[in-house]
């Protein structure tokens, strides 16, 4: 049983949350997002208030029971407030910077690494730090954990792409006699 999904889901001031044939469209300030949600659960707007039901009583609907209420949840927060997530590069000789639809990377390799932006994205590279701004938080995360992939960051100097809040548990090294 989702303890999420009992709940209703209130709609913010200035967003339309509209539900026709198993699409959702929730339209806000800064734009709007679609998402196809499945007919086992069914979903009533009124009063400002978003509910979500399921249709029958099995292990796989009420699983998705919570995770539309999560999903529909982000897609009213990000049309309000767009979600955004840092990533630090760190190393020596490793820089990033952004070129029209392009976030070209040095990490170290023999080659630059480019990388194409999505185009609900917004990327900003300054200096050793990468901005990733949108209102879909599955694009943002999704982007985010596509360059961080690129290069990890190593436990013995640091070294690579880390989130902003992310701690790198460091090893000692090799130890000299």
């Amino acid at each position: 049983m989702s303890r999420i999904a009992k709940k209703p889901i209130p709609i913010p001031e200035k967003t339309e949350v509209t539900y026709t044939s198993g699409t959702i469209v929730v339209k806000g300030p800064l734009g709007s997002l679609t998402k196809e949600f499945r007919p086992e659960i069914e979903i009533k707007i009124e009063n400002n208030e978003v509910t979500l039901t399921p249709v029958r009583n099995s292990i796989d609907i009420l699983a998705l029971w919570g995770t539309y209420a999560a999903h529909l949840k982000n897609m009213l927060a990000g049309v309000n407030t767009p979600y955004q997530k840092k990533l630090i590069v760190e190393g020596i000789g490793f820089k990033s910077d952004v070129k029209g639809k392009e976030l070209n990377l040095a990490l170290g390799f023999s080659h630059p690494v480019q990388v194409i932006i999505p185009d609900d994205l917004k990327v900003t590279a300054e200096k050793n730090v990468i901005t990733v701004t949108g209102i879909n938080c599955e694009s943002v995360g999704q982007f985010t954990a596509k360059v961080r992939a690129l290069k990890k960051p190593e436990p013995y100097k640091g070294k690579g792409i880390r989130y902003d809040d992310e701690v790198v548990r460091r090893k000692q090294g090799k130890k000299s006699v």
